[in-house]
């Protein structure tokens, strides 16, 4: 038997942080002194701690990882074999957002040091007025948090794609996502996403034809803050005003590229003339 201090030394992870995991049932001492309450862990518990940390390092938090130490042994490699790659793939997401977040920071640096301003990129965002044709589109509309956006999108994007394969409709565009929310609530926003189809069947509806001012971007999703901030600024400065939910048109496939800056949107905000 090992002392929660000789423990700790050996797996590099404080005595604080042991009794913390104990109480939420992370890991339980292997045995404790009742007379004075000294903690005891075994040998073989080095096995899972080792697992704890190893999983911590991937960016499990404490709660994934208490879920998986409580999985069945039957399937449970399988299962975690498919935690793992969610959990790479979540990693490669973030790792290409860093990359091209260092990329976008040197070129602020060089743009500053020649004189020109970091926002002058805002320049180039071009809007167009366009009177857009009506779609019907096969949709699904969800309440999503901020942390559900990158990966929820492939999600329920997927789900209507297996729509169209079973029921053997005709796809006629690219993807669509629709904010409905009136203002941005980080715990959650209603975000319809939806295919434009031939047919009309049970889960359609009509996206309706009308003014639109729009603009095509190609960078990151990440960005797109901007080209709503440059459109909402042409809109004031025309005089016009916004009549419905704002929609994106994804016209790069994101798992077909591995650069960010490669993505090619269109954004759409429904407009009329003021009055």
């Amino acid at each position: 038997m090992l002392s929660i201090g000789e423990f700790s030394k050996i797996c590099e992870v404080s005595t604080k942080t042991l009794r913390y995991y104990d109480e939420i049932g992370l890991i339980h001492p292997d045995e404790i002194n009742p007379e004075n309450g000294y903690r005891y862990y075994s040998i073989k518990q080095l096995t899972k701690i080792l697992f704890i940390n190893r999983l911590k390092s991937y960016h499990f938090s404490l709660e994934e990882i208490k879920d998986i130490l409580e999985w069945e042994q039957d399937h449970f490699e399988e299962k975690l074999s498919t935690a793992l790659n969610l959990k790479k793939r979540k990693l490669q997401e973030k790792l290409r957002t860093y990359e091209y977040t260092l990329k976008q920071l040197n070129s602020d640096v060089l743009n500053l040091e020649k004189g020109i301003s970091m926002m002058s990129y805002l320049n180039k965002i071009e809007v167009q007025l366009v009177e857009t044709k009506p779609m019907n589109i096969l949709y699904t509309r969800q309440m999503l948090s901020s942390d559900d956006y990158t990966f929820g999108y492939g999600k329920y994007f997927s789900k209507l794609y297996e729509t169209i394969a079973t029921e053997k409709l005709t796809l006629l565009g690219t993807p669509i996502t629709i904010y409905h929310s009136e203002e941005y609530n980080p715990a959650g926003n209603d975000t319809e996403f939806a295919l434009p189809i031939e047919e009309i069947v049970n889960g359609t509806r009509e996206l309706r034809e009308g003014l639109c001012a729009k603009s095509v971007y190609k960078g990151p999703y990440s960005e797109l803050t901007s080209v709503y901030a440059k459109l909402t600024e042409w809109i004031e400065n025309e005089g016009y005003e916004m009549v419905n939910s704002p929609y994106e048109k994804y016209i790069t496939d994101p798992t077909q590229t591995t650069h960010p800056e490669d993505l090619v949107t269109e954004v759409y905000f429904p407009v009329k003339k003021r009055s």
